[in-house]
Parts: C-alpha cells; sequence; structure tokens
C-alpha cells in the first residue's frame, strides 16, 4: 500500500476544512444580496442581474459544499471498511492449530500470534486491558514479591567497539545480554559529524534469575502492569553515565519483555523531556496497547509462530510513524533441542528478519529503515557501556507481624 489509513482521517479532516470555508462564502454572499436590495429602486434592471448573479453564485458554492460533504463521508467510510477488512485479514480464516504447533510444546505453546488474540478476543470484552488488570491484581498485599520496587543500576565496563549497529546486529547482541541472565543492558554512544546519539539495547525475560533482577518473571509484571516505572528511571540513569546529555537522540531496542520496557519509554514523560527518543525497535514484544508520543518511529517485529506478541490481545496501531512486520518463515527446534517457549521467539530468527527487513523495497519498510540509520550513522567506532540492573530485596517482614494477645489456656494457668 502505498498510503496509511490515518492519511484517510487526515484527508477527511481537510475537506471539513474546506466545507466551513465555503459555508462562510455562502454567509457572505446572503450578505451581499441585502446590501444590494436597497439598488433596485435605483435601477431595477442592473439591481436584478446583480443579484441574480450573486445568488447563482452562492447556489452553485452551495453545490460543491455538499459534494464535499458527500466526499468527506465516503472517505470516512473507506477508512472504516480498510480498518475492519485488515482486522478480519489479521486473524486466522481458519484455526488450524497443526499449522502453528510447536515441536514439544503443548498448551498455550502450540498457538501462535494470531491464534493467541483470538483466544483472547474470544474470552474477554471488548475495552479489556491487560495492564489495567495485571496492575489491579498486583496491587494486592498477597503479591507484593511481584510488585515494583526500586531499580539501582551498577557500570560494568566500557570498551571501544568497531561495530555496524544494524537492526539485526543489534538483536544480535540482545541475544548474547540475555544468555548472562543477570540483568544487564548495554547503552552504545556513536558520534557523527559532531553530534551523539545512543542506542539502549533491552533484554528479554530472564526467568532463572534471582528475585533483584528487574529482568526476571516479576519484571513482566511491572512492564506491563506499571509501565516499567522503576526500569525507565533506570535506563535514563545508565544513558547520563554513559555520557548521553540532554537532548540527544536515542534508538531503545528490545526482545520479548525488553520490548515492552523499550516501548514504555516512548510514553514516559519524564524520560521524553531529557532524551530525544526517536526510534523503538522491537522483537517478539507484546506491545499493541502502548502509544507513543508524537514523532516517535516505531518498528515492531513479530512472528506467525509466536504467541508472545499475542498475549495483549491487540493488534499493533498501523500508522505512518509504526509498522508492524509479520514474519511468515516456518521455524521449528533442532531435534533434541528444547523449544522453551517456541522457536518463533528466538531471537535469531528476529534477526535474520531484519535483515530481509533491510533489503525490502516496501515504502513503509524504507521510510522506517531510513530513520533508524539516520540516528545511529553508518557504523565505524562506538562506545559501548554495559550496566547491571538490580531490583532492591523485599523488606524483611519478620516482627511486623504482631499476634493479638491471647487468653492463657487451662492448663498453663493452673501450672503456675
Amino acid at each position: 500500500m502505498s498510503f496509511q489509513l490515518e492519511e484517510l482521517l487526515r484527508g477527511a479532516g481537510t475537506l471539513d476544512e474546506l466545507v466551513q470555508q465555503l459555508v462562510a462564502i455562502e454567509n457572505e454572499a446572503r450578505q451581499v444580496q441585502d446590501r444590494l436590495e436597497p439598488f433596485l429602486y435605483d435601477s431595477y434592471k442592473t439591481g436584478c442581474d446583480a443579484l441574480n448573479a450573486v445568488a447563482e453564485s452562492a447556489k452553485e458554492v452551495g453545490k460543491v459544499r455538499q459534494d464535499l460533504v458527500e466526499i468527506a463521508g465516503a472517505v470516512r467510510a473507506s477508512h472504516r471498511d480498510y480498518v475492519e477488512a485488515e482486522a478480519r485479514n489479521a486473524k486466522p480464516h481458519e484455526l488450524d492449530l497443526d499449522q502453528y504447533k510447536l515441536s514439544g510444546a503443548g498448551g498455550i505453546f502450540a498457538l501462535g500470534r494470531d491464534l493467541t488474540e483470538e483466544n483472547y478476543n474470544r474470552r474477554f470484552p471488548d475495552g479489556f486491558e491487560v495492564g489495567d488488570v495485571v496492575h489491579h491484581l498486583l496491587d494486592s498485599p498477597l503479591l507484593a514479591a511481584y510488585q515494583p520496587r526500586p531499580v539501582s543500576i551498577e557500570k560494568l565496563g566500557e570498551s571501544a567497539e568497531d561495530l555496524q549497529p544494524t537492526m539485526a546486529e543489534s538483536l544480535r547482541r540482545l541475544e548474547r545480554l540475555h544468555a548472562l541472565n543477570d540483568g544487564e543492558i548495554e547503552v552504545i554512544g556513536f558520534e557523527s559529524n559532531g553530534s551523539a546519539s545512543w542506542m539502549v539495547l533491552i533484554p528479554g525475560t530472564q526467568p532463572d534469575s534471582t528475585s533483584t533482577n528487574p529482568f526476571n518473571i516479576q519484571g513482566i509484571g511491572e512492564a506491563v502492569g506499571y509501565d516499567s516505572e522503576e526500569v525507565v528511571p533506570a535506563v535514563g540513569q545508565a544513558l547520563r553515565e554513559a555520557g548521553a546529555e540532554a537532548g540527544d537522540q536515542v534508538v531503545a531496542v528490545g526482545h520479548s519483555q525488553g520490548g515492552i520496557h523499550a516501548m514504555n519509554l516512548s510514553r514516559n514523560k519524564a524520560f521524553l523531556s531529557e532524551f530525544n527518543l526517536k526510534y523503538v525497535l522491537t522483537a517478539g514484544a507484546p506491545v499493541g496497547d502502548i502509544a507513543p508520543e508524537p514523532g516517535i518511529s516505531s518498528l515492531h517485529l513479530e512472528h506467525v509462530q509466536d504467541w508472545v506478541p499475542g498475549t495483549d490481545g491487540r493488534m499493533n496501531p498501523d500508522t505512518k510513524d509504526r509498522v508492524t512486520v509479520t514474519l511468515t518463515d516456518d521455524v521449528k527446534s533442532p531435534e533434541g533441542e528444547d523449544p522453551g517457549i517456541g522457536p518463533g521467539h528466538g531471537q535469531e530468527n528476529y534477526a535474520r528478519g531484519a535483515e530481509l527487513v533491510v533489503g525490502s523495497h516496501d515504502p513503509s519498510l524504507a521510510a522506517s529503515t531510513t530513520v533508524f540509520a539516520g540516528i545511529v550513522g553508518a557504523g565505524g567506532a562506538a562506545k559501548v557501556t554495559r550496566f547491571k540492573l538490580k531490583r532492591d530485596p523485599m523488606p524483611d517482614q519478620r516482627g511486623s507481624l504482631r499476634l493479638p494477645n491471647l487468653p492463657e489456656s487451662r492448663s498453663s494457668a493452673g501450672a503456675r
């Protein structure tokens, strides 16, 4: 497609403005008619001719105005039809589980992205938001361990590297961070023509790590239910300690849970007031209900065999600045290898997809990748700083529970 659906609504809005201008012209024509009437008695023929000419002009303007009203209505109807058609096309026409079955996995792991969204929408009413429900559930005192706690950062090291800051290479670096299983992120600094730009790499869920790792299972709750309220400030602090200054351009890259944190940067007003976040790249992340601030571009990589991006039950909005690429190649786990949550969720799978994206001639993808490349540059010397993020441990609850005074038992009273 050579246009975005939002352009239809913008065009309809422009037509509405023209209609209002024509209404003003019609009103002005009526005022001219009123002012001409006194001159009828001075020159009846020429006065009538003038009045008729003005009336005819007003009538023609009225016809054009009505035509524009009808065109604007047709454009809005076209937008509605396109949205409905795309919503139908995004769902699987035949719920064929065999098409999405993953080697060695069962239950929800047998669902792809489309089937996960389909199941979600069948079970929950319109307006149901995963984030609101997660927040409500985790606010329970019984789930205090899953509520956000302050996150501090520790600088682990800094090095100069010669690297190619492509989308694919960024995702492969993320895979190496994920394997460390230790809550680490990377901040990469680039410099071109005297101006600095930065890339932040945020890994996905590290389930086997300690409770102080903000990217463990508990981190999903903070990302989805609390808009990454502790991780976002930690990322901002990491950028500052790496050398980023206010107003510097930033690219955020995240896989799975990390993609949610990355997108939450795009709507955090405190973060955006300091840094100029220009681009977010996510892979296998459920981010359909996160709305970035205007002017921030984002590209979302998803795979039909990856159920994770479907867990929010929302298709990603399709706008001028926001593009979603759905990978459809058949992926399987190697023989004898644990599939984890499915091969479709693998970062190498998404890295290969990113390589295809960069080589695409699709207008939307070409525009998106140009924005990305314009921020990080063509590659070369870069400063790489690694940080470890650490969540505060749970406060010691011992001694905080006080039992009420109970009456002494008869046996103890008799023994006194």
